[in-house]
């Protein structure tokens, strides 16, 4: 019996000795495959940083999806126990530039788009079954510019902000100028034009009306491996007077996990007082200008 109590010992110690030796030899092995791995990918991007910094087009595209769709009867825990309701939302973000030694030409668009429904199946009068415009944004710019050193330039800015889907150019905000483009930073934009103009286009004119005054731009867009992340902070400072100005900053962040697919999240501020006075339906001075926002969280998707 002791010796084959021995002999399984033995036998054990054999197979445990033999495979702990075998797991030791694969994570060898693999340790010397990732540091020829990480060789070859750091090379790659040391190629890839050379191609990027060449004269030409740089394009690209990433954007958040976000919904849900619900069918609710005779759920009597809520309100309006029986229900369709629904949420879609799509936010955009685009670009393509042009950069070359001499001059650059950098065009973006961003848009955020979301419709919701609500049908209560138990409200006779609630005939509205379709999904109605909630969040639109959109806005799309077009920078030129001289270079007269590595990081100043001579530019002219074009910057159009309206809406899509309801109230098309009403209002509509488009400002012309030309100024300075400061770029301390490969991915960095800082635009300072002192000599604006910002038409506003709106059918309430005792709201809107267009005014001179200086525009600034700071825009940051990157890419880092599998994250994707632009913020953009636009304001336009009237010369005539305060309750002409305004601000936009918007912030977009996406993350891939599969492929062109991923996780997205949009958050912006805005503080204007003449869109303020329009939905108040007051006049300009007395209008309660409060800060605007919105974000969207949903599935990304990198073109």
């Amino acid at each position: 019996m002791n010796k084959k109590l021995l002999l399984s010992i033995f036998l054990l110690l054999v197979v445990t000795l033999s495979f702990a030796q075998t797991k030791e030899e694969l994570q060898a092995q693999k340790a010397e495959k990732q540091a020829e791995a990480d060789k070859f990918q750091g090379e790659a991007n040391a190629l890839q940083a050379q191609i990027d910094a060449l004269p030409g087009w740089r394009k690209g595209a990433f954007g958040t999806i976000g919904g849900s769709l619900s069918n609710f009867n005779d759920w009597y825990s809520q309100g309006t126990p029986n229900n369709v309701s629904g949420n879609i939302g799509i936010t955009a973000n685009a670009f393509a530039n042009k950069i070359e030694d001499k001059y650059f030409w950098r065009n973006s668009l961003t848009a955020n788009l979301n419709w919701v429904k609500l049908d209560d199946k138990d409200n006779g009068t609630d005939t509205d079954d379709d999904f109605n415009p909630t969040t639109d944004v959109f806005n799309i710019s077009s920078l030129y510019g001289r270079n007269i050193s590595k990081t100043w330039a001579i530019s002219g800015l074009a910057e159009y902000r309206t809406t899509l889907l309801d109230n098309f150019n009403d209002p509509g905000f488009l400002d012309v100028g030309v100024g300075a483009t400061w770029t301390p930073l490969e991915n960095l934009i800082v635009v300072i034009h002192p000599l604006n103009y910002n038409f506003v286009f709106a059918e309430n004119d005792a709201a809107f009306e267009s005014s001179a005054g200086a525009k600034i731009v700071a825009d940051y867009t990157r890419q880092i491996g599998a994250i994707n992340f632009k913020t953009n902070f636009s304001t336009f400072q009237s010369y005539e007077d305060s309750d002409l100005s305004n601000f936009t900053w918007t912030n977009s962040f996406s993350y891939t996990l599969w492929k062109m697919i991923g996780v997205g999240f949009d958050f912006a501020l805005r503080s204007n007082k003449q869109e303020a006075a329009n939905y108040q339906e007051v006049d300009l001075a007395d209008a309660d200008n409060k800060l605007q926002s919105y974000y969207t969280i949903g599935l990304s998707y990198k073109f």
